[in-house]
C-alpha cells in the first residue's frame, strides 16, 4: 500500500467499512438531486470516489485537491468518465474561470484549514460559481464532535460551531439552509409506494412522541447569495443504507468473536482452576513432606543422644574399670603387699585344711 492509498482514519478510503464510510457516502448521495444536469465543483475531492458518483448525474465534474498524488490515482481510478476530470490545486486558488460552475460540492474541508484561510477559500467559491449557483457545505460541529466527547482529532486544524460557520458564510452566501448529520440506530419502515412524506418517531416502550432533530454531529449547509437561489425542495430526512451491510456483517463478526473469546476464557479459567488445584495438591504433598523429614530428623537426634549417652556411660564405665585396675596394680607393688603377702598365703592354706 502506498502512502496515498495509507487509510489514516480521516480521508475516506473506498473500501473502508464503517461509521466513516456512512457519513462520507451519505454526503455525496444527498448532494446528487442538487447536481443533476449542472456543472460541478468537487473541492478537496481526495481520493475521487465523491465526484465519480456526482458524474453519475451531473454535467460535468472537476475534483479539486491540494494533494498531486491522490489527484494522479484519482484521474487513473476515475478519469475514463468522460465528464470527469481532476486538477491539483489548492481551494484557496482554484484553477478555474470566474462563474463556471453551477454548484460547488465542499464536505469536511474548512475545519482543516487555518482561521485565516477559511475565509479565502469561500471568497474563491463564490468567484467561480455563477450567480445563482449554490454551494453544498458539511463541517464537524465543534461541540458534538469535539467538545463533547473530549475529542482533539489531529487533522482538524480549527473546527467551527454553528453560529462561527453561519457567520463566516455570510458575506458571500447569506441564504443558508441547515441539515444535521448524525450516524443514527433505530429502526426504518418504508412505503412501497414512492413520495416524499416521512414521519420521525422517537421513545421507549413506555412512550411514543414525535422525534426532534439530534444535535449535528456534522453540520450539511445548502447556501447561495439569494433565497431565491435555493433549491425549492429537498427532503426532510435523508437515510443511507448500506448497500452490502458491510457494518452489519462486521458487528455480527465481533459478536461472534466475542463469543469465541469468551469460550476461550471460560476454558482458560477452567485450566487455571485445574491448576491451581494441582498447585494445592503439590503444597500439600510437600508439607508432608517436609513433616516427615522433620519427624525422622527429631527421630535421628532423639537416637543420636541416646547413642551419645550409652556411649559416655560405657567410656565413665570403664574409665572406673581401669582405674580400679590401677589402684590394685600400685598396690601389688608396694612394699606393704609383699609383707602380706605369705600371711595371706598362710591363711589360705590354713582355710583349706580346715575345709579338709
Amino acid at each position: 500500500m502506498t502512502e496515498a492509498d495509507s487509510f489514516t482514519g480521516e480521508r475516506f478510503l473506498p473500501g473502508v467499512v464503517g461509521e466513516i464510510a456512512y457519513e462520507h457516502c451519505h454526503r455525496y448521495a444527498f448532494a446528487r438531486r442538487y447536481v443533476a444536469g449542472r456543472r460541478v465543483l468537487d473541492a478537496a475531492c481526495g481520493e475521487g470516489y465523491g465526484s465519480a458518483l456526482l458524474a453519475g448525474v451531473a454535467q460535468t465534474v472537476v475534483g479539486v485537491d491540494i494533494d498531486a498524488q491522490v489527484i494522479a490515482k484519482a484521474a487513473a481510478t476515475y478519469g475514463k468518465n468522460g465528464k470527469l476530470s481532476f486538477e491539483a490545486a489548492s481551494v484557496t486558488r482554484l484553477p478555474l474561470p470566474d462563474a463556471s460552475v453551477d454548484v460547488v460540492v465542499s464536505f469536511e474541508t474548512i475545519e482543516h484549514l487555518e482561521a485565516v484561510d477559511q475565509p479565502p477559500m469561500l471568497a474563491e467559491f463564490a468567484r467561480v460559481l455563477v450567480p445563482r449557483g449554490i454551494l453544498i457545505l458539511s463541517s464537524p460541529n465543534r461541540h458534538e464532535y469535539s467538545d463533547a466527547r473530549g475529542y482533539a482529532n489531529p487533522f482538524h486544524i480549527h473546527e467551527l460551531d454553528r453560529d462561527e460557520l453561519s457567520q463566516l458564510l455570510q458575506p458571500r452566501f447569506a441564504a443558508q439552509r441547515w441539515f444535521h448529520q448524525r450516524r443514527y440506530l433505530g429502526s426504518a419502515i418504508w412505503s412501497e409506494t414512492p413520495g416524499e412524506r416521512f414521519e420521525a418517531l422517537a421513545g421507549s416502550a413506555a412512550d411514543v412522541g414525535t422525534a426532534a432533530v439530534p444535535p449535528a454531529m456534522y453540520f450539511i449547509v445548502i447556501a447561495a447569495s439569494a433565497p431565491e437561489s435555493l433549491p425549492t425542495h429537498e427532503p426532510a430526512v435523508s437515510l443511507y443504507v448500506d448497500g452490502e451491510d458491510a457494518e452489519w456483517k462486521r458487528i455480527d463478526h465481533e459478536a461472534r468473536e466475542v463469543l469465541r473469546l469468551d469460550g476461550l476464557l471460560v476454558a482458560r479459567d477452567e485450566m487455571l482452576r485445574a491448576q491451581y488445584r494441582h498447585s494445592e495438591e503439590l503444597q500439600a504433598m510437600v508439607a508432608h513432606r517436609d513433616e516427615v523429614l522433620a519427624e525422622r530428623t527429631r527421630s535421628e537426634e532423639i537416637a543420636r543422644q541416646e547413642l551419645l549417652s550409652a556411649f559416655a556411660a560405657e567410656q565413665e564405665r570403664l574409665t572406673r574399670q581401669i582405674m580400679a585396675q590401677e589402684r590394685i596394680v600400685a598396690y601389688r607393688e608396694s612394699v606393704r603387699w609383699w609383707l602380706t603377702l605369705p600371711w595371706l598365703r598362710a591363711r589360705r592354706l590354713w582355710n583349706r585344711i580346715r575345709a579338709a
